[in-house]
């Protein structure tokens, strides 16, 4: 059975192409065989930087390692930008998710739970601690849309006023077939959002932000509209809750950790390293060199 749904995200030296690996042995954990491609994405010119012990756990895991162009795609370039670079590729499952590198799933999960037609999937962005609200007018004013008349709490907000719709970019899924009324992608119209925002000088806060103040008019521009995911299914850690545990009585999915002391933190280091000794036969990348392979799902004794 051909996948539903390829899972992306970005792998690059040092610390994302380790995160990566984390990140691919717990989709093959968490989602039924079968169901899901895993394509890491990495920049042209550091694919001769990724480590050959990252190359074999990837292999291992059943993942594509594919490069992207960066050069002169953002001026000045923008880091951030690359899952921007990177959603813009070609894939050919009828969904496609983004995922960060620094997420690990933790709890069996479905396709059906991301992916929804007519619709891009994704949750509360955590804050928006960077620009006042008014930022909104001109950000609508700049693209020629009107301001939504929506209006939300993010996912860490406890009080004061609901927000202008603002989402996290940290996980993401949109169906891949869609094409808007100009006959573009999502993926191309989130990126001619972004180049309109880029080029208005009156605009502020551009790097880093300027994936995600364009992810909602992105959206509504192609003739889509957004699903909300439950926290559950992109739950973000750190910031002012850092040390607190995961909660006993929610069902969480899939963590937004940011990095290894994090994980740490809440007790997640050992199940990483679990999945990834299941599904690539070693617990650390650097062991690969002297481990035969294991059979995909097979935890060694």
């Amino acid at each position: 059975m051909a996948p539903r749904m390829t899972v992306y995200f970005i792998v690059e030296p040092p610390s994302y192409q380790i995160m990566a690996c984390y990140l691919a042995a717990s989709l093959r954990e968490q989602f039924a065989e079968g169901e899901l491609a895993l394509v890491g994405y990495c920049p042209a010119p550091r694919m001769g930087e990724v480590s050959g012990d990252v190359r074999k756990v990837l292999d291992r895991l059943g993942c594509d390692l594919r490069p992207f162009e960066v050069e002169g795609r953002f001026d000045p370039p923008y880091p951030h930008g690359n899952k921007l670079l990177a959603t813009l590729e070609k894939r050919d499952t009828p969904f496609s998710c983004f995922m960060d590198s620094d997420v690990l799933c933790i709890r069996p999960n479905v396709v059906e739970a991301l992916a929804r037609p007519g619709h891009v999937s994704l949750s509360k962005a955590a804050s928006m601690n960077w620009a006042p609200q008014t930022i909104w007018d001109d950000i609508y004013r700049v693209c020629g849309m009107e301001i939504p008349e929506e209006r939300f709490k993010l996912m860490k907000q406890k009080r004061g006023e609901e927000r202008v719709p603002y989402f996290s970019s940290g996980l993401f899924c949109f169906p891949e077939d869609h094409r808007s009324a100009e006959g573009l992608s999502f993926p191309e119209v989130w990126m001619q959002v972004a180049q309109e925002i880029d080029a208005a000088p009156e605009i502020p806060k551009k790097r880093p932000y300027l994936d995600q103040m364009s992810m909602p008019l992105a959206i509504r521009r192609a003739g889509l509209a957004w699903n909300i995911l439950p926290d559950e299914q992109h739950w973000i850690l750190g910031g002012r809750s850092r040390g607190e545990p995961l909660p006993a009585d929610r069902e969480i999915f899939t963590v937004h950790y940011r990095n290894l002391e994090v994980l740490r933190e809440v007790g997640l280091v050992r199940p990483a390293k679990n999945y990834l000794e299941k599904w690539a036969g070693v617990r650390r990348i650097g062991q690969i060199k002297n481990a035969a392979p294991a059979a995909a799902g097979e935890a060694l004794e």
